[in-house]
Parts: structure tokens; C-alpha cells; sequence
């Protein structure tokens, strides 16, 4: 399969951003040039940068040849549109609804590496290195970090909050730790499912046993009220919403990061 034809790892979760109404497709804004956009058709083709994958099991052998988690993409879908459409019961069975959710836990964890990974690998093509070596040291920033967090989260307890009151954003790097980005910390890991979804998991204390998935209809977002902040914060290549309004409040931000790199590269030049 073509590089530009292989579909991107978050499409099953992009396809809850897509508007239906007259026009059908994505409203994002280009993290690269500040300019929104309107994707046309249900393909997701703004999202098309590479990803890198990186087995982070304790036994785990990097093999080039593999392209992202093994995810059942059926069941995936199913459980997607359950959650958007506030449908546990169209979500399937308990078992496959847990598989669902460990494949967005794996897919979010995949997602959260990429940009240390592309930034490693442009700092590593700077040295007399062959393209095997540089991959090897990719690969060995990534897990020194990452290593051991998809065992740590697969024993977490995950609810699918549902119904939310206002639409979330979605960008290349959906899945936040807030054990590390919030301050004070907080004992959660979250992807946005949909608009009006988000998986949230929380420490369960359990040794072994993966423990089912709760659907709450959520009100309010509690002490994850600044999810849309981080999502738009963390946006490095494009940033989806519903609403152009949405893009707007985070464009100015984007404009000012755009501008600030290119006076530092023009300074470089001086």
C-alpha cells in the first residue's frame, strides 16, 4: 500500500469529527501555516504524517516492518460510535467493549510518542550515523520514557463519559497524562472519543484482571474542565473541531508559535 493511501491510526476516532450537514468532511486548522480548513470527504487526508511505532512490552522486539498496534478495527468502530451516539448498549459485548477501549489506550499511547520520535530522529540525522543506528536510538528515547505504561494502563479503570455539554477537540496527540501535565497531578489518563465523548482512566489498585467499562452521561467535566485547553496546547500539526469557533479562540495561539519560529530562524540566518 502506498505511504499517502495507508490510513492514519487515529481515523477511526477522526470519524466522530466528521460534519454531515450540506457539506461532508473535517473542519481543522493547520498547525503549520495557522490557517483553517475544511477537509473534504470522510478520508481524513489533512492527517498525513508519519508515525513511527515502537513495541513497549517488557519482551517487546523492534521490527520495522510494523506499522502500529494490532487494533480490531470493527469492534473499534462499533464502540466509537456507541459512545458518540451516548448507545452503551449498541457498544457490544463486555469483553469486546474492554478490547475497544485497550485498543484506544494502545492507539493514544502510540499517538503521544510521535513527536518526541520525529524530533529524535531529525536530531539523530545530524550525526554520522547509518539509518538502522538512527532508528535504534529513536527506538531507545521512546521506551525510556514509555516503557511499561501500556502494562501500568491496561490494569486502570476506564469510563466512556458521554452526553457532554460542549464538544471537545481532537489534534494529533489526543491522549493526555494528567498524571504529568496537570499541576497539581491529577489520577487520570483521557482520549476524546467523539465531540461529545471522552474515555477517562483512572488507577484501580488491581494487580491483574481487567476490570469493566462504565458509561456515565456526563453533566459536566469535573476537574477535567481544561481538556480542550490541553488538547489545543499540545496541537503541533492540526487541531480538530466542530465549529469554526472553536479553531478561531485556539488560532491566535498557533499564529503567535508560527511567527515566533520564524523570527528565530531569520535570526539564525543573521
Amino acid at each position: 500500500m502506498a505511504e499517502q493511501d495507508r490510513p492514519h491510526p487515529l481515523r477511526p476516532l477522526l470519524k466522530n469529527w466528521i460534519w454531515e450537514h450540506g457539506r461532508v468532511g473535517t473542519r481543522y486548522l493547520d498547525c503549520v501555516d495557522g490557517v483553517i480548513k475544511f477537509d473534504e470527504g470522510k478520508k481524513s487526508h489533512f492527517a498525513a504524517e508519519k508515525y513511527t511505532y515502537v513495541p513497549l512490552g517488557k519482551d517487546a522486539e523492534d521490527d520495522v516492518s510494523e506499522e502500529g498496534p494490532a487494533i480490531q478495527e470493527a469492534g473499534l468502530a462499533r464502540f466509537l460510535r456507541a459512545a458518540q451516539l451516548g448507545k452503551p448498549e449498541e457498544a457490544g459485548s463486555v469483553a469486546e467493549v474492554q478490547r475497544a477501549v485497550q485498543d484506544c489506550v494502545e492507539l493514544g499511547v502510540f499517538s503521544a510518542y510521535q513527536w518526541e520520535a520525529r524530533e529524535a530522529f531529525a536530531r539523530y540525522a545530524q550525526e554520522p550515523m547509518f539509518d538502522d543506528e538512527i532508528r535504534a536510538a529513536v527506538v531507545d528515547d521512546v521506551r525510556r520514557r514509555y516503557a511499561g505504561m501500556p502494562e501500568q494502563l491496561a490494569l486502570y479503570d476506564y469510563s466512556v463519559l458521554y452526553g457532554l455539554p460542549a464538544p471537545l477537540l481532537i489534534s494529533e496527540t489526543p491522549f493526555i497524562d494528567w498524571r504529568v501535565s496537570a499541576s497539581p497531578a491529577l489520577p487520570f489518563v483521557s482520549l476524546p472519543l467523539g465531540p461529545y465523548c471522552l474515555l477517562v482512566g483512572a488507577p484501580s489498585g488491581r494487580q491483574s484482571r481487567v476490570g469493566p467499562v462504565v458509561w456515565k452521561a456526563a453533566v459536566a467535566m469535573g476537574p477535567l474542565k481544561d481538556h480542550n485547553r490541553r488538547i489545543a496546547e499540545r496541537a503541533r500539526l492540526w487541531l480538530v473541531a466542530t465549529t469554526d469557533d472553536q479553531l478561531v479562540a485556539a488560532q491566535s495561539r498557533i499564529v503567535a508559535a508560527i511567527a515566533a519560529i520564524a523570527a528565530r530562524q531569520e535570526d539564525g540566518k543573521g
